[in-house]
């Protein structure tokens, strides 16, 4: 059955990540990881390859998410041994900054028109626990991030200052901006969507017809921010909040966008909208 369909069974994050080892093959000892309980911290992280999606220029892109088993425990593992993507690798795009608990489609891999049956592998290796997932074009695998084919709910939509928008998974870099060390810097973007989602859905939502959240995605540092999930304005869709960073450098922050089909759109793979911003962090006044 293809994944874009498990909404309707109800499957758990967890179970889903454990059904993709266990179909991909993978060694024993990764495939036993995901089934394991989670703790505040000290757990491992498993990649989780949520399925493939053609595009307009006979490319695919593969979706891709993660499980880190920690309940509140936030890891940076760099792009390396221990945060590689092969073949082609090791930095194919990845994260390597890892929130607590199944983040859905945070970025996406292209793979050319003639990929065929090759596979790439995420590797991650998080408190000496090895986790290794192969992802490729399998056609049980292919999903439809941009529309829901049962109710016909599309993603939220994300406009930013630079005139860019993203619906969807993440395809490119939405704005670049340049910030100093310490000092808080703007963010600022505006949400929309079309407000279609079944009814069983609809009268347990209790959220807004669209929320945001910001995140790190990359970066060398810590980046706080003024406000994680900021307030979506009813009027317009605007949301602003400040991020400040600790560490100079580059770094690439995420910003989710949920309709009321809420986290994962209830296990399937639409209907919600990952952008990528960059911000090139600069020594504050008195650094050496």
């Amino acid at each position: 059955m293809p994944l874009k369909r498990l909404a309707a069974l109800h499957i758990s994050a967890a179970v889903v990540v454990a059904i993709c080892i266990f179909f991909a093959g993978s060694r024993p000892s990764a495939a036993q990881l995901p089934l394991e309980p989670g703790r505040e911290s000290g757990q491992s992280v498993t990649a989780a390859y949520e399925g493939w999606y053609p595009n307009s220029d006979g490319t695919y892109s593969l979706l891709v998410g993660y499980y880190n088993r920690n309940h509140t425990e936030m890891l940076d593992i760099p792009i390396g041994r221990n945060n590689r993507i092969e073949p082609g690798g090791p930095d194919q795009g990845q994260p390597t900054h890892f929130l607590p608990r199944r983040q859905w489609g945070v970025f996406i891999i292209i793979v050319p028109a003639d990929f065929r049956d090759n596979k790439l592998t995420w590797t991650l290796v998080a408190h000496n626990k090895t986790t290794e997932i192969p992802m490729g074009l399998a056609t049980l695998w292919e999903v439809s991030p941009l529309k829901d084919m049962a109710q016909g709910n599309t993603p939220p939509v994300l406009r930013f200052d630079s005139g860019s928008t993203q619906q969807g998974p993440p395809h490119e870099i939405s704005q670049s901006l340049d910030a100093t060390v310490a000092e808080p810097t703007m963010l600022r973007a505006w949400a929309s969507d079309d407000g279609r989602v079944d009814a069983y859905r609809r009268s347990r939502a209790s959220d807004p017809p669209v929320n945001v959240t910001w995140s790190k995605f990359r970066g060398p540092g810590d980046v706080a921010f003024s406000e994680t999930k900021p307030h979506v304005d009813p009027s317009d869709g605007k949301v602003t909040t400040t991020a400040t960073f600790t560490t100079p450098g580059e770094y690439i922050l995420r910003l989710q966008a949920n309709d009321v089909s809420r986290e994962g759109g209830g296990g399937a793979q639409c209907c919600w909208t990952n952008a990528h911003v960059k911000v090139t962090v600069k020594p504050g006044a008195g650094s050496w």
